[in-house]
């Protein structure tokens, strides 16, 4: 279970103090903490679909950073941020999104 960010207040501070990389199908968005774990964001804006396609979205991305959650290694508060074009792109894409993503970032990868 990936310890999930939930607060308005932790999707803000990432917004104000952050760094970003993006591709044409995700932003990441990241900053460093004082915590023991890593806490991922998820963000599916209205602009992917209905409430079907945003959830499915977010359950693909979610499964990819299961996947690679070793890589990141604690401390890290993370957004991840769906753009219209993830609502199209296969599993595969999103993963190659990911990765090229955390290899840009100072996170790992």
């Amino acid at each position: 279970m990936l310890p999930m960010l939930r607060r308005r207040a932790d999707f803000d501070a990432i917004g104000r103090h952050g760094t970003a990389r993006s591709t044409p199908t995700l932003v990441l968005r990241w900053m460093r903490t004082d915590r023991g774990e890593t806490r991922i964001g998820l963000s599916t804006p209205r602009t992917l679909g209905g409430a079907v396609q945003r959830n499915r979205v977010r359950r693909r991305l979610r499964s990819l950073l299961r996947e690679r959650i070793g890589r990141i290694g604690p401390g890290w508060d993370i957004l991840l941020i769906a753009r219209p074009a993830a609502g199209d792109a296969s599993h595969a894409e999103l993963a190659e999104a990911i990765d090229a993503l955390l290899a840009r970032s100072e996170i790992g990868g």
